[in-house]
């Protein structure tokens, strides 16, 4: 089955840096590494966006992680990642025929993160389509959630 997947990881703090320049930056909030395939619909995006804005993994006063990014007003940090589609079945090279083009994959990154802006009512951080890029981060917890858009569970 096709889906979108994505890595998310809770953040005191992340980056990413194309050609020595710090392109996005967060402080508290979360890093999102998103992965897309063709089959990918409004339906995929709406989904994605929905569980990951409403994900109860921040503390509240108790210390209990019972707030979403959304009752936080945290941060989010999008990057495109198509690794995520990397087929290792045979051999030990990598295929990545499952990850969109990004003639397809742009247009679905582009839908997500105006999805996220809405969903939080501000602005979100996103890595450069494309770009080789370095992603850094200060993962609290760790915490460290996968999703995928078909299986509606972690891969």
């Amino acid at each position: 089955k096709q889906a979108m997947r994505a890595v998310i990881q809770r953040v005191s703090k992340a980056s990413v840096t194309v050609n020595a320049v710090v392109v996005a930056s967060i402080l508290e909030g979360l890093l999102v590494l998103v992965g897309i395939e063709d089959a990918d619909t409004n339906k995929d995006i709406q989904w994605l966006s929905s569980k990951i804005v409403g994900l109860r993994i921040f503390d509240d006063a108790d210390g209990i992680p019972n707030l979403s990014l959304k009752d936080i007003g945290g941060n989010l940090l999008l990057v495109s990642q198509f690794t995520l589609h990397a087929a290792v079945q045979k051999g030990n090279r990598p295929s990545y025929s499952k990850a969109s083009k990004a003639s397809v994959a742009l247009p679905i990154y582009e839908a997500l993160i105006k999805t996220f802006e809405t969903a939080l009512n501000h602005p979100i951080q996103t890595g450069v389509f494309g770009a080789a890029m370095t992603v850094s981060l200060e993962n609290n917890g760790p915490l460290t959630i996968m999703l995928d858009t078909k299986h509606k569970a972690l891969f």
